[in-house]
This record gives C-alpha cells, structure tokens and sequence, in this order.
C-alpha cells in the first residue's frame, strides 16, 4: 500500500512520519532526496548553479540551500523554476524506492513524506493521503524557533504554499498536531490501524 504524507510548513510531518515508521511503515522523507539531488554531483545542482548564479553557494562550494530559497520564494517563476530541476530526480528516486519495497515486503505499507505532494499532482499515485495540519500562528512559532527564520520570511513562505484548509479537501485522513504530542501520536496509532484493516480487505 503506498500512503502519501503531507501537510504545511512546520506543521510536524517529520514527527508523524517517525512515528508511522516506528508502528512498522516503511518511510521515504522526499525532502532528504531533494537535498540530495542539490549537493554538488547531484542532478539538480549544476542547473541551479547555472540559474540562480555562485551567490547560491556556500564557501564550501555546496548549495546554501537558505540563500537559494530566499531566491527561489521572491517569485513564483522562479520556484517553479527550481522545482522543475529538483522534482523530476526526486520522483524517479521514490519511483525506485517504492518499487524495492513493494518487491521485499509486498505487504507492507510505504510511506512517503514531502511537502508538496498536492501541488505537483504526485498524490494521485497514492492509495491513500494523510495530510498533517495545525494553526497558522503555530507553524509560524514552530517554524521561527526550528529554523531561526525570521516572522517575515515565514510568512513568506506560507504565502507560496497551497492554504492548509485547501490541502484538507484531498485528505484520507488528517493528523491535527495543534495539541500535545501524546495527542498526535495516538491519533497517528488511529491512522496506522486503520491502514492496516484496510489492506487486510
């Protein structure tokens, strides 16, 4: 069965990804893919060099991923942009992934995290899609203290992304993580069961 993960900025897809893999899920975090394709050797980081110049790079010569977003976020073409660079490797990489896990354990349950799974359309070679929500103030709060972005750009980047209420439409299920942990955790227990009951069906 392949489960899609998703949800907005800071909202805790890691953290219910985590927990999933722990119940047993098989878990691929498409976002580690996508760091991968930037580093220098992978596919995506010669485009991008070449696109957004050598002000992307850190004095180590690797991307600074911080100094390409604050690019790629001040126009939608220009995200589009790199999105069109990094997303066809990341694709082909899960495509892979999900085709050795399908050959080794063909009754398991694969997971795929990655933030923009709705925008690109790749949710619809999912069975099912769990989309990980809470409050705006608090992907803002979680977001400032986790990445030591400033409110500014935090908004900015929630701008660019599709509203978390539109994200809820294309859900199987929805995590909350407004609350506590535990609160999570046993709603994540309630997905993972029933993901389980249905692919006994």
């Amino acid at each position: 069965m392949r489960v899609g993960l998703t949800g907005g900025l800071a909202c805790g897809k890691s953290f219910v990804g985590e927990a999933l893999a722990q119940l047993g899920c098989h878990l691929l975090q498409a976002d580690r893919l996508g760091h991968e394709v930037l580093l220098a050797g992978g596919e995506a980081y010669a485009p991008v060099v070449r696109e957004f110049g050598s002000g992307v790079l850190g004095a180590d010569g690797e991307i600074d991923r911080r100094a390409l977003a604050a690019q790629a976020f001040e126009k939608p073409e220009r995200l589009a942009l790199l999105n069109s660079f990094v997303h066809p490797p990341v694709q082909r990489l899960e495509e892979e992934w999900l085709a050795r896990v399908a050959a080794e354990d063909p009754r398991g349950i694969a997971v795929v995290e990655a933030a923009i799974l709705i925008e690109t359309g790749s949710y619809r070679g999912f069975d099912k899609l769990i989309v990980v929500a809470c409050d705006e103030e608090l992907q803002v709060q979680r977001s400032i203290k986790r990445d030591g972005a400033s409110r500014e750009e935090v908004l900015a980047r929630l701008s660019h992304q599709m509203p978390l209420a539109e994200k809820r439409k294309f859900a199987d299920f929805i995590i909350d993580t407004s609350g506590t942990k535990d609160e999570t955790l046993r709603q994540t227990r309630e997905v993972y069961e029933s993901l389980r009951r249905m692919k006994q069906q």
